[in-house]
């Protein structure tokens, strides 16, 4: 799939791996659901505004492996395949798909618009989209229980994150594109 990875790609992609997991230490349980607030989609939205598609799909799945071998990457300082297994397990496996969706929705462009809409389809559809039937399997609740749990409560911190993780990717292009064409 991938011709070749550069050390910028691995760079890139080990650095967001490790964001995604500090961003798991920024975890607010709530007591009505065992899904958490957690930066964590903040920066799967950053990533897909910084990273190629590439970058992205490793990035993720770099991050994913190691909270299954155990290092605490996961909501809260949590780790294993047990997590993965259960309730939560189908969001974190969708943020690479996020990461990619979100890279390849903004394509080229530098721009507010594309970026935005990218992060709202990739960084909240894409997971939610993924996320919930793995819930449901999980937790044998219908649609709309796991909509009124998993879903619902998230969309405001949702839509802040993507009015946060926009401007600030745009900003960090910016400043990439100077560095690597000085």
């Amino acid at each position: 799939m991938f011709k070749k990875l550069t050390i910028r790609d691995i760079t890139y992609s080990a650095l967001f791996a490790a964001l995604i997991g500090i961003g798991a230490y920024i975890s607010i349980p709530l007591p009505f659901t065992p899904v958490p607030i957690t930066a964590q989609t903040l920066v799967v939205m950053l990533a897909g505004g910084i990273l190629t598609t590439k970058q992205g799909l490793l990035s993720g799945v770099v991050y994913i492996l190691l909270g299954i071998i155990g290092v605490p990457v996961f909501a809260g300082g949590s780790a294993g395949i047990g997590i993965i297994a259960g309730p939560t397990g189908g969001f974190l496996l969708s943020w690479p798909l996020a990461m990619v969706v979100i890279s390849i929705l903004r394509g080229k462009n530098n721009h507010w618009i594309p970026l935005g809409i990218a992060n709202l389809i990739g960084g909240i559809g894409v997971i939610y989209i993924l996320g919930i039937p793995w819930f449901i399997s999980v937790t044998a609740m219908d649609l709309q229980q796991s909509i009124a749990l998993a879903v619902l409560p998230y969309i405001p911190g949702d839509l802040i994150k993507v009015a946060i993780a926009t401007p600030l990717a745009l900003k960090l292009n910016q400043r990439i594109s100077k560095l690597v064409t000085a």
